[in-house]
């Protein structure tokens, strides 16, 4: 099969050209059973990130087990931008890097997406300059880029913001990166993973310090691995980079999505249905699966990389405090929330990474949840049952939490604000339609609903 531009006046496939502009909502059922076995897609925030690192390799390199998701889609415009050629043949991706035209990615396609900053440290590294918006996305609260901006610094480059754009490059004539011994204030996922791009090519050895050791993180480390890159530390808080001249073409294949794998996880408990699958990392979910056990329910592992989630007689209440990994992630504290406001008792979550993380709180109570918030703090008091209801999805993960949470309600949820939904969950409605869920994507109109502003908590 030829492999076709990632880029289409219509997008990718199953994807809306322009999901802000997008009018459908989710219309869902709820109290259906689950069963059956669901297979995990590729991961949305290692797909991103390898990506952008495709920059550093002057070849053509091949990415599998890419899904098909609008962030998917906004990352390639950004590299097309730049003047890669980019194909897609299903879930497999050819990049080519050769002949980069542009420096400066544009202001339109980096606002719509944070992970496009990503592309500041390869692109200096490689070409000596870039100049990268200030980055945009889901408003859960500030990412700042400063732990980005001393990192590069500290590799020699000059680095300042002007008028909203991060201009970098290397003075002098020495035109590649200097080796550098960096300490991260926060174990920043963004900032580990753009150092670390970024002293691939550096002259030197680079020692990033108080690293994030995410599993996305492993993963970018050994795709720069296979293209020949020498990392060693990926996964430790201590990740040493000595630099090389320049990178090789390689084949890849991106680690499943844990979140994806988390999110139907809780699809299983929630709607008390035993459910398989696969593939995932089950080590990548270690803290989930541990307080999902601890809330009744359990995964009996029948493979390398397959799972059955069984679940309890109740659903226990929890406390939660979200951190870096290998704590709690903070991707997975909004579908946990809609968990536990139908345990049997009370919980408490807790928000350390994203302060406005908890914008779902009103929409879970519109559906009837009793949840209250103390600053960054939720008290959830477990409720007998939730009500079908319209609802807003506030973020990405936020409609992740409603989707779980109408699958478990009485009578009809209706979900508003998809093109959060679309940007990290690949054919999640088909999938959910696999297991024995009743959802629908259908018009505001068809749905007789009129349009809601999320509310505002104190």
């Amino acid at each position: 099969m030829e492999a076709k531009p990632i880029a289409t006046p219509t997008g990718l496939h199953n994807v809306p050209a322009s999901p802000e502009a997008d009018d459908s909502v989710l219309k869902i059922y709820g109290r259906a059973s689950l069963s059956g076995h669901v297979s995990i897609s590729g991961a949305k925030n290692s797909a991103l990130v390898v990506m952008a690192g495709a920059l550093l390799c002057s070849q053509q390199c091949r990415i599998r087990n890419i899904p098909s998701l609008v962030d998917v889609e906004r990352m390639g415009e950004v590299l097309l931008a730049l003047g890669m050629k980019i194909s897609r043949d299903g879930n497999t991706l050819d990049i080519d890097a050769s002949t980069i035209r542009h420096t400066k990615a544009p202001y339109e396609l980096v606002s719509r997406l944070r992970a496009s900053f990503f592309v500041i440290g390869p692109l200096l590294a490689r070409m000596g300059v870039a100049r990268v918006p200030l980055p945009g996305g889901c408003a859960i609260g500030a990412r700042p880029v400063e732990l980005h901006v001393r990192g590069l610094q500290a590799m020699g480059a000059d680095v300042h913001i002007d008028h909203g754009t991060v201009h970098a490059y290397i003075p002098g004539s020495r035109r590649r990166l200097q080796g550098a011994h960096i300490y991260l204030d926060y174990p920043s996922v963004g900032a580990t993973e753009t150092l670390m791009m970024a002293a691939t090519l550096a002259d030197g050895e680079t020692i990033i310090e108080n690293a994030a050791q995410e599993p996305e993180v492993v993963d970018l480390a050994n795709f720069c691995r296979a293209m020949g890159a020498r990392i060693r530390g990926a996964g430790t808080n201590t990740i040493t980079i000595a630099g090389v001249p320049s990178l090789h073409s390689t084949d890849y294949g991106i680690i499943p999505d844990r979140i994806e794998a988390g999110t139907f996880l809780v699809a299983g408990a929630i709607t008390r249905s035993e459910i398989s699958l696969s593939p995932i990392i089950p080590e990548h979910l270690t803290a989930v699966i541990a307080k999902l056990r601890e809330a009744g329910g359990d995964i009996v592992e029948e493979g390398p990389n397959r799972v059955r989630f069984i679940p309890g007689d109740t659903i226990r209440p929890i406390n939660i405090q979200t951190g870096p990994f290998p704590g709690f992630p903070t991707d997975m504290q909004a579908q946990f929330m809609a968990l536990m406001s139908l345990c049997d008792g009370n919980s408490l979550i807790t928000e350390t990474v994203f302060e406005n993380r908890l914008r779902h709180v009103a929409e879970l109570n519109r559906m009837g949840a009793d949840i209250r918030m103390n600053g960054t703090c939720a008290i959830v008091k477990g409720v007998s049952g939730l009500s079908g209801a319209p609802v807003l999805a506030t973020d990405l993960r936020a409609s992740a939490a409603l989707v779980l949470a109408g699958l478990a309600a009485q009578g009809t949820t209706v979900i508003q604000g998809l093109h959060h939904l679309d940007r990290g969950y690949e054919n999640l409605e088909a999938k959910l339609r696999g297991l024995g869920a009743n959802l629908s994507r259908v018009t505001a109109a068809e749905a007789g609903t009129t349009p809601l502003a999320a509310e505002v908590s104190l």
